[in-house]
This record gives C-alpha cells, structure tokens and sequence, in this order.
C-alpha cells in the first residue's frame, strides 16, 4: 500500500460516492448493461435471440468475474474482447451473441457518457446544497454594514449579505450552464467501425428502417433521449470538452470565493470553521491558516488548467477514430471531476461553518466612514447657508490631514474632530457622529439581498428541495 503512488483525489479529496461513480466496478457494470440493451434491441427488431439467453445475461449482468476478465486480457491484450470473453463464460447460452454487431466503442463511449453524467448529476446536487447555505448566510447578514473594497482599496459599504450575493450569483450562472450541459447529453448508439452501421445492413438484410431504431432503443433502454445522429467510431470528443468546460467554471468561481474569505480571515473579519484540535502551523502555535479556501484555490486551479486537455484532443482527432484520446481521457475526464467533487465538499463545509466578526466589522468600517460621510456632512453645511465649492475645498483639506494623520502618525481618524474646529461647519461633534450609522451607506443592499434571493435563487431552491441537506466531511 505504501510503496506505489497513490492519487490524492481518491486518498484525500474526493468523496466515495463520486469515486465509485469513476471506479472499475461501476464501468464494467455497465458494460453489461449495454450488452443487454444491445441484445435486447436485435431481439426486437427481428434478430434471432432468444429471452433464455437474455435472461441468462441478466443473471450476471452485476456478477462479475473480474478474475477470468484479468487473465484474458493478458493474453489478448484488449479489455473489451477480455470482458466479452469472461461475460461469455458466465453465460455460455448467450456468448454467440454478446457484442453481435458492435465495436469496442459501443461499450466504451457510452459508458463514457452514462458515467459522465452520472456524475454531472452529482456535480448538481452539491452545488444546489452550496447555493443553498450560501443563500441562508446571504439573509442571516444582509443588514450588516461592512467595509466594501474596489482594486482592494476601501470603497463604499455594502452589506456581508450583499457580498454573499455575489459569490451565490456566479454559482447560479454556474448551475444554468450545467443544466444545458446536462440536457445535451447523448449516447454514441450503436454505429460501428467507421460509424456508417455497415455491420448492422448485414445483420439485418440491408433493411434500414430497422437499423434507423437501433440507436433509440438503445438510448431509451439505458435512460436517455437521443444519441449523436452522426458520428465516427467515436462520439464527438466535442462532448468531452463541454463537459470539462462547465467543472472549470465551476472551480472559478469556488476560487473566487476562496480568494475572498481568505482575504477577510487576514482581516479578521470572517473565518472559515476551525476545529478545536486543529494545527495552525509547526512553528507558530497561535496561527489560524485557511487552509480549506487555500485548498480549494490550488484544486480549482488543478480543474481550471485540466480543462485544456479535452479541448485538445477534440482539436487533435484525426477523420473517423485516432486513439490518442484514450489514455488522456482516462485521466482528464475522471480526475476533473473528483477535484470538483472535492472542490465543492469544501465550499459547502465552509459556508455551513462561516465565522463573522461584527466587532471588527465595524470596527474597520467606522474607521473609515468619516471619509465617506464628507459628502452628506457638506450637504447639511449648505443646507444651514454654506458655499458648496468653499466647503467642498475645506473638506478636502481636512481629509488629507486626517489622512495623513492615520498613515504617518499611526493616529486614530480625527476628521471629525477637525471638521468641528472648522467654523464653516455649524455642527457639533454629536451632529457629526449622529451622520456616522453605517447602515445609511449601504444603498440599496438590504433590498437588494431581498430580491436576489426571493425572485431568483428561492425558485431554484424550492424546485431543487428533495436533493438539499447534505452534509459535507472532509478528510484531512
């Protein structure tokens, strides 16, 4: 166990349920399951098969016997053939005809798809149980004032809530190119070689409307709606890429997010969970790292980069069928999707753990507010018979003073306090401070948050409540 290398997308990150969507056992499985339907479809449509030997199929359709598959493939160096062969042997009845008129792509490609879907699905289902953590924390703080930031500069206040929107909206554009994803998925079918059905025209006598249904059986027998209406040997690795596209977008946007928090945990206004017994660091015992966003970063750029390899090997295919595809698929695809799976039980155990800091919050935020409240504080100033260009001038001033005080003498801002020496402001210290409620400068945040929710992601959720409640455990 310890002396070969093992991939951290299985041993540390990925969840069992999205492993076993990858694993051998759920491939072959439905390997069989294709053979089946393929049987099924030529009974059908007038080959001579019989129900015992589908019935025989059927019996071993999950019994596999992995041992005799294994030692014929060393032989015949094929893994398809080897699985036709060990299928054959269970079923000694049927073995004539298992894989009648197929090539290897007909289990290979469809399993492909089958499995991608599967776990596109599973994507889904995580993603809707983020949105909605992310939507209960958008509510529980969207009246609380924080200090927004343009180019990571202060800028004017928004709410926590407001600013859990914007993580939330990218998720939602994220979910509607998913569903397109999901909707466009599509069987190769059963269409031979070079993709023209030729061994199909000899099996059944040259009669095309037969062969024409083929394919949708086939599709409807394994859950789908439609196969590709034209292809090679292979579906269109067109298809791949899609696929790797939508799990890039949504590592982008978990980046994103990952970015933020740990920017707000260097400010201590917002921490993701951190458990009783966990390390910070070796050396420095009273640190509180973030680790789980700096994961997701480094997973998120693994996904964003491995997305460029689908796009490759579609641009790379050579006429009807090249097999350089297959060793980069069996990487690409799988461990794409483990990463995302990892990526997303991270951002769902983070946001159900969230931490925030009012204190700070305001804190930094009223620190910074007399700045932004020069605006109204001039306005009242007119308002009681001032110049607006004399006071528009004074308060710039008296900002780069106490500006200056802040950054070169480590001072408190004392705008305030110089404002109310200046005799062009007929105001107290109190008129001053009663301007400084940071929930006055935050426009339209609460509502906002409201809206976004009630009209566009509660829909969603509500269409979506029989998947919402996971929890997610991660492991180290």
């Amino acid at each position: 166990m310890y002396d070969r290398y093992q991939s951290p997308l299985s041993e540390r990150y990925a969840s069992k349920e999205m492993q076993y969507i990858f694993s051998p056992d759920m491939k072959f499985k439905t390997w069989r399951r294709l053979w089946i339907a393929l049987a099924e479809t030529e009974k059908e449509l007038g080959l001579d098969i019989t129900d015992e030997q589908i019935s025989e199929m059927k019996k071993y359709a999950d019994d596999i016997n992995y041992d005799v598959a294994k030692e014929r493939e060393k032989l015949v160096r094929h893994d398809v053939m080897a699985h036709v062969y060990a299928y054959g042997v269970q079923c000694p009845k049927a073995k004539g005809i298992i894989h009648l008129g197929a090539t290897s792509c007909y289990v290979g490609d469809n399993t492909d798809v089958i499995i991608m879907t599967e776990a596109l699905k599973l994507v889904r289902k995580k993603l809707i149980n983020v949105m909605a953590k992310l939507a209960y924390f958008a509510a529980k703080y969207k009246a609380q004032p924080t200090l927004a930031f343009t180019h990571f500069q202060p800028a004017q206040p928004t709410t926590v809530g407001k600013r859990a929107t914007l993580w939330l909206m990218e998720l939602k554009m994220d979910l509607e190119d998913l569903d397109y994803v999901i909707d466009g998925m599509m069987l190769l079918g059963s269409k031979g070689t070079t993709g023209t059905q030729a061994s199909f025209k000899e099996l059944f006598d040259n009669d095309s409307e037969k062969i024409r249904k083929i394919d949708s059986l086939i599709a409807k027998k394994m859950g789908f709606e439609k196969c590709f209406p034209v292809s090679g040997q292979t579906y269109s690795r067109k298809l791949d890429t899609k696929v790797a596209n939508v799990l890039s977008g949504i590592a982008a946007s978990a980046h994103k997010f990952s970015n933020d928090i740990r920017l707000l945990q260097h400010l201590k206004e917002i921490e993701e969970p951190f458990e009783k017994n966990q390390i910070g660091s070796s050396a420095m015992a009273y640190k509180r790292n973030p680790m789980r966003s700096e994961r997701i970063a480094s997973l998120s750029r693994y996904v964003m980069i491995e997305a460029l390899n689908p796009a490759i090997t579609s641009a790379s295919q050579w006429f009807e069928r090249t097999l350089d595809d297959s060793a980069n698929k069996r990487l690409s695809i799988p461990e794409a999707f483990l990463a995302v799976d990892g990526i997303l039980d991270l951002y769902l155990n983070i946001v159900d753990g969230l931490v925030v800091y009012p204190k700070v919050i305001e804190k930094r935020l009223l620190s910074e507010l007399p700045f932004m409240a020069t605006e109204n504080i001039m306005m009242d100033a007119v308002k009681a018979g001032g110049d607006r260009q004399e006071l528009h001038e004074k308060l710039r001033t008296l900002s780069m003073e106490a500006g200056k005080n802040v950054k070169e003498k480590g001072l408190d801002n004392n705008l305030l306090e110089l404002i109310e020496a200046d005799k062009a402001f007929p105001m107290s210290i109190g008129d001053l401070k009663e301007c400084m409620n940071p929930i006055n400068y935050v426009g339209r945040s609460v509502e906002q948050v409201d809206e976004f929710l009630t009209e566009v992601i509660n829909p969603v959720l509500d269409e979506n409540k029989d998947v919402i409640g996971m929890m997610a455990e991660i492991s180290v």
